[in-house]
């Protein structure tokens, strides 16, 4: 254990978060998402796990760590649904609120079709699989920086 880090954030997933750069891409995905084959494409190249936790409550953990980049329009993704690509299911609208928490103001996700979402993940540094088992609980967040110490 270590003072103030999320119990969940693993010697694995906290190497890849220090180990990314700003601008990398973070996909966090479901249990349905073709998790294993994907991650084999990323910079990474293995697959990262969050188990037994929703897509939200993975969230908040990363992003207690993670800055999200401020220097795009939308540094946070989410995957649409196909055929109904308006449509935000509860999981979508769970992660939004932990986006918002975490950057302290509202900061909407933007949409990403299916097929793209899966090219866009092979291009990722890593992927992490949680225990989220909903549907459509995939997310892409890009690394951001933080500022040096004012002197």
């Amino acid at each position: 254990m270590l003072k103030s880090i999320d119990p969940i954030l693993n010697a694995d997933v906290l190497y890849a978060l220090r180990a990314m750069g700003h601008g990398d891409d973070l996909v966090l995905c479901d249990t349905n998402f073709p998790a294993d084959a994907v991650a084999r494409q990323t910079v990474l190249g293995r697959l990262l796990r969050i188990d037994n936790v929703s897509a939200s409550r993975a969230t908040r953990a990363i992003l207690s760590v993670l800055p999200l980049d401020s220097f795009v329009e939308r540094p946070a993704l989410r995957m649409e649904i196909v055929g109904q690509p308006d449509e935000i299911p509860p999981v979508q609208r769970e992660v939004q609120k932990e986006i918002d928490a975490a950057e302290g103001r509202s900061l909407p996700m933007g949409p990403v079709e299916r097929f793209a979402f899966y090219e866009r993940a092979k291009n990722a540094y890593c992927a992490i699989q949680t225990g989220e088992r909903r549907f459509y609980g995939c997310f892409v967040f890009k690394k951001g920086v933080i500022a040096p110490d004012a002197t």
